[in-house]
């Protein structure tokens, strides 16, 4: 690697980025982008016979997606790093890329020159996103580490955990049968699930208990 350029395939259904990005990458040193393809179908079948570093991947391509030809690109060349480079920025998107195995996440109006240092970035083991990428990820992890129950609901529903009914559940913490009905009501709601087992079946999986 040190002693040649970076080889970048671009797979853009748009004809004037994919022309673009080839030819700023062309035209810096250290780079060089000698195959471009407008769908993912060609690119997944020229891939065992092309020499390359790094793949930009739009998601919106004609025939198959991106995320769908994800998989696809990894199984023939498993250490291909691959940026995702896309107008979508939705949590789906995000998460079903780098699900599929996308190295990196970037958006369309990323600077050329980000671009650039982000192709650097993944060939030393980086994972570069664009600004409102990292925060959107950063934004679901907490989310998903945000326990939605109070203290009291927690403690109830592991004590529904444990099999006790309601009764056994207001001896134990001392409140009124009603009370602990009310909060039982509560935990469904939040988690949205209607009965006990499915409360116990989504607050292990989610540890929330």
């Amino acid at each position: 690697m040190a002693d040649r350029p970076i080889q970048v395939m671009i797979v853009e259904d748009d004809h004037e980025i994919r022309q673009t990005l080839a030819l700023i990458i062309k035209g810096t040193a250290g780079f060089h982008c000698q195959h471009t393809f407008d769908n993912a179908e060609d690119a997944v079948a020229a891939l065992p016979n092309i020499l390359v570093d790094v793949l930009l991947l739009d998601i919106e391509l004609p025939g198959m997606s991106g995320i769908t030809a994800l998989p696809k690109i990894k199984a023939i060349k498993p250490e291909l790093d691959c940026l995702m480079l896309t107008i979508r920025q939705d949590d789906e998107s995000i998460f079903n890329a780098i699900s599929a195995g996308a190295t990196g996440y970037l958006l369309k109006d990323t600077a050329p020159t980000e671009i650039l240092k982000s192709i650097r970035e993944v060939q030393v083991g980086g994972a570069p996103m664009s600004m409102q990428i990292a925060r959107r990820v950063v934004g679901s992890f907490q989310k998903l580490s945000a326990s939605p129950l109070s203290d009291r609901e927690t403690e109830i529903l592991r004590l529904l955990s444990e099999g006790l009914n309601y009764r056994l559940i207001a001896e134990q913490i001392f409140l009124s049968p009603h009370t602990v009905k009310t909060h039982i009501k509560n935990i469904y709601s939040k988690l949205h699930v209607h009965t006990r087992a499915e409360a116990v079946k989504k607050a292990i999986r989610d540890k929330l208990i």
